[in-house]
């Protein structure tokens, strides 16, 4: 079976990853002590972008190379985890214009705070969905993975 990418396939990852670099050469140095909420939705956009294209790597090497799809399974696991807490990050911040900060219980509500803020809590959910179908409860509470490099 090859291994290779077909020359025509565009790899949009590098461009993802130099965006990412040049917004925090760009605006962490200048920009407020504090994480604005917006910027806290978009990283865990990001993530949980993140978290579906590992998701489907490892579902798709999973049928072939099983030792590769196991850590691609870990790497999706700690995305997860990473987004999970973005997604904390984000309702422990400040609202913009009033400082107040929402109750985290709010979220599992539905409607913590209404759109555009209720985007953050849909994807989260959505993604929530495929991590139950993916990954078990120990899984997600291990302080390690358990996979070593051969």
């Amino acid at each position: 079976m090859s291994r290779t990418i077909s020359p025509t396939a565009q790899d949009f990852v590098p461009f993802a990853t130099a965006a990412l670099d040049f917004h925090r050469a760009l605006n962490i140095p200048v920009g407020p002590l504090v994480t604005a909420r917006a910027e806290l939705d978009a990283l865990h956009a990001h993530l949980i972008a993140v978290h579906e294209l590992l998701d489907a790597h490892a579902s798709r090497t999973g049928r072939h190379f099983a030792v590769e799809a196991d850590q691609l399974s870990a790497a999706r696991t700690r995305v997860w985890q990473a987004a999970d807490h973005l997604h904390g990050a984000y309702h422990a911040a400040p609202r913009p214009g009033t400082g107040e900060i929402p109750e985290q219980e709010a979220c599992r509500s539905g409607l913590p705070e209404g759109a555009p803020e209720l985007t953050v809590c849909r994807r989260h959910q959505r993604a929530a969905h495929l991590v139950r179908r993916r990954t078990t409860p120990a899984d997600l509470h291990a302080p390690f993975t358990g996979l070593t490099c051969h």
